[in-house]
Protein backbone atom coordinates (compact mmCIF):
# COMPACT_ATOMS: atom_id res chain seq x y z
CA UNK A 1 0.00 0.00 0.00
CA UNK A 2 1.22 3.63 -0.93
CA UNK A 3 1.87 6.22 1.13
CA UNK A 4 -1.53 8.16 -0.67
CA UNK A 5 -3.94 5.29 -0.06
CA UNK A 6 -3.02 5.10 3.68
CA UNK A 7 -3.80 9.03 3.78
CA UNK A 8 -7.00 8.87 2.06
CA UNK A 9 -7.71 5.49 4.43
CA UNK A 10 -7.05 7.49 7.35
CA UNK A 11 -9.36 10.46 6.49
CA UNK A 12 -12.23 8.33 5.54
CA UNK A 13 -11.77 6.55 9.27
CA UNK A 14 -11.98 9.90 10.35
CA UNK A 15 -14.43 11.05 9.14
CA UNK A 16 -16.41 8.18 9.82
CA UNK A 17 -15.22 8.46 13.68
CA UNK A 18 -16.25 12.54 13.82
CA UNK A 19 -19.83 11.88 12.32
CA UNK A 20 -20.58 8.96 14.48
CA UNK A 21 -19.89 10.87 17.65
CA UNK A 22 -22.36 13.77 16.03
CA UNK A 23 -24.86 11.50 15.36
CA UNK A 24 -24.97 10.11 19.18
CA UNK A 25 -24.59 13.22 20.82
CA UNK A 26 -27.78 15.09 18.67
CA UNK A 27 -29.50 12.15 19.53
CA UNK A 28 -28.75 11.57 23.36
CA UNK A 29 -31.75 13.58 25.27
CA UNK A 30 -30.92 16.02 28.33
CA UNK A 31 -31.04 14.88 31.58
CA UNK A 32 -32.87 17.54 33.66
CA UNK A 33 -31.03 16.80 37.19
CA UNK A 34 -27.21 17.64 35.42
CA UNK A 35 -28.12 20.44 33.37
CA UNK A 36 -26.43 24.07 35.07
CA UNK A 37 -29.54 25.93 35.90
CA UNK A 38 -31.20 23.18 37.82
CA UNK A 39 -28.53 22.41 39.79
CA UNK A 40 -27.97 26.39 40.81
CA UNK A 41 -31.93 26.29 41.55
CA UNK A 42 -31.44 23.34 43.84
CA UNK A 43 -28.51 25.00 45.40
CA UNK A 44 -30.33 28.09 46.36
CA UNK A 45 -33.62 26.66 47.79
CA UNK A 46 -31.17 24.15 50.17
CA UNK A 47 -29.38 27.39 51.81
CA UNK A 48 -31.15 30.88 52.35
CA UNK A 49 -27.55 32.57 52.29
CA UNK A 50 -26.92 31.33 48.65
CA UNK A 51 -30.21 33.00 47.74
CA UNK A 52 -29.62 35.79 49.67
CA UNK A 53 -25.84 36.73 48.05
CA UNK A 54 -27.09 35.74 44.82
CA UNK A 55 -29.39 38.89 45.17
CA UNK A 56 -27.09 41.39 46.30
CA UNK A 57 -24.49 40.36 43.57
CA UNK A 58 -27.55 41.23 41.02
CA UNK A 59 -28.54 44.84 42.59
CA UNK A 60 -25.10 46.01 41.63
CA UNK A 61 -24.16 49.35 42.84
CA UNK A 62 -26.59 49.00 45.46
CA UNK A 63 -25.56 46.04 47.26
CA UNK A 64 -22.82 47.38 49.49
CA UNK A 65 -24.63 49.97 50.68
CA UNK A 66 -27.88 47.48 52.02
CA UNK A 67 -27.63 46.19 55.31
CA UNK A 68 -28.90 42.81 54.75
CA UNK A 69 -26.35 42.34 51.67
CA UNK A 70 -23.78 42.89 54.62
CA UNK A 71 -25.24 40.61 57.40
CA UNK A 72 -25.00 38.16 54.11
CA UNK A 73 -21.63 39.29 53.29
CA UNK A 74 -20.18 38.79 56.91
CA UNK A 75 -22.04 35.40 57.27
CA UNK A 76 -20.89 34.33 54.33
CA UNK A 77 -16.96 35.49 54.99
CA UNK A 78 -17.62 33.95 58.97
CA UNK A 79 -18.18 30.45 57.12
CA UNK A 80 -15.70 30.64 54.33
CA UNK A 81 -12.83 31.69 57.23
CA UNK A 82 -14.28 29.44 59.82
CA UNK A 83 -14.07 32.48 62.57
CA UNK A 84 -15.74 36.03 62.58
CA UNK A 85 -14.10 39.08 61.22
CA UNK A 86 -13.21 41.16 63.41
CA UNK A 87 -15.63 44.58 64.37
CA UNK A 88 -15.29 47.40 61.58
CA UNK A 89 -13.17 50.60 63.62
CA UNK A 90 -15.35 53.45 63.06
CA UNK A 91 -14.21 56.01 61.01
CA UNK A 92 -12.98 59.56 62.42
CA UNK A 93 -15.62 62.10 62.05
CA UNK A 94 -13.27 64.72 62.41
CA UNK A 95 -10.12 66.02 60.80
CA UNK A 96 -7.74 64.35 62.11
CA UNK A 97 -4.36 66.03 63.39
CA UNK A 98 -0.70 65.65 61.80
CA UNK A 99 0.93 65.00 65.62
CA UNK A 100 -2.02 63.45 67.92
CA UNK A 101 0.31 63.25 71.07
CA UNK A 102 1.20 67.20 70.61
CA UNK A 103 -0.28 69.28 73.12
CA UNK A 104 -3.56 71.13 71.80
CA UNK A 105 -3.56 73.69 74.35
CA UNK A 106 -0.38 75.40 73.12
CA UNK A 107 -0.71 79.54 72.00
CA UNK A 108 -0.60 79.78 68.28
CA UNK A 109 1.87 82.83 68.28
CA UNK A 110 4.31 79.93 69.72
CA UNK A 111 7.67 80.32 67.93
CA UNK A 112 9.26 77.51 67.13
CA UNK A 113 12.93 77.38 68.14
CA UNK A 114 15.33 79.69 66.01
CA UNK A 115 18.09 77.57 63.84
CA UNK A 116 21.48 78.85 64.53
CA UNK A 117 23.47 79.75 61.32
CA UNK A 118 26.80 78.15 60.68
CA UNK A 119 29.58 80.21 61.26
CA UNK A 120 31.03 81.98 57.70
CA UNK A 121 34.68 81.34 58.48
CA UNK A 122 36.21 78.29 60.13
CA UNK A 123 37.39 78.54 64.05
CA UNK A 124 41.51 78.22 63.88
CA UNK A 125 42.04 75.47 66.52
Amino acid sequence: MDGKTLARLGAVVFVAVAVTATAIEMTRKDDPQNSPPAQARSVTERDPLDAELARCSGMGEAGPRDPSCLRAWDENRRRFLGHSAPPPTPAPTGPGTLFPSAPADAPPDHAAPAIQAEPSEPQVR
